[in-house]
């Protein structure tokens, strides 16, 4: 008899821990790794496009580079890292990946004028994650902790 009320025990316990326990522990888990993952895109901060003509030995090309925003000066500049760049003319110059944003900062320097650069709409962006964000919170809230 002992052993029957035994093996009911294990098998309700098993089924409690199997249905209830595990399956919050992942849901923790996957809400952390979502959080996270909002966290660092709103961190990521501003990026834009900076356009300019270059011209040499009577050969010109319009130059594209993705900037990402540092810091912004009170005279108008901004501080910015060049995430990538790209000749639209591929024949003015052959230069591509890090010899290319190279050429880029030894061209242009590290500040840019703020007017200059067309920067990516991120605002809806931005509001859509934090929305995800505070559901994600409520979620946490409301979910038993083990």
């Amino acid at each position: 008899m002992l052993v029957f009320w035994t093996f009911i025990l294990a098998a309700l316990l098993g089924y409690v821990i199997g249905h209830y326990v595990k399956p919050n522990h992942r849901l923790q888990k996957e809400i952390t790794k979502a959080r996270e993952v909002c966290v660092a895109v709103l961190e990521q901060g501003n990026k834009g496009v900076y356009r300019t003509i270059v011209t040499e030995q009577h050969k010109s090309s319009e130059l594209v580079i993705e900037v990402k925003e540092l810091a912004v000066t009170q005279g108008g500049q901004v501080k910015v890292e060049y995430l990538e760049a790209y000749y639209k003319n591929p024949e003015f110059r052959t230069r591509k990946g890090e010899a290319l944003l190279k050429e880029v900062r030894e061209l242009l320097g590290d500040y840019l004028p703020l007017n200059d650069i067309e920067w990516y709409e991120t605002t809806e962006r931005h509001e859509h994650i934090k929305n995800h964000l505070n559901t994600l919170d409520n979620l946490r809230n409301h979910q038993p902790e083990e």
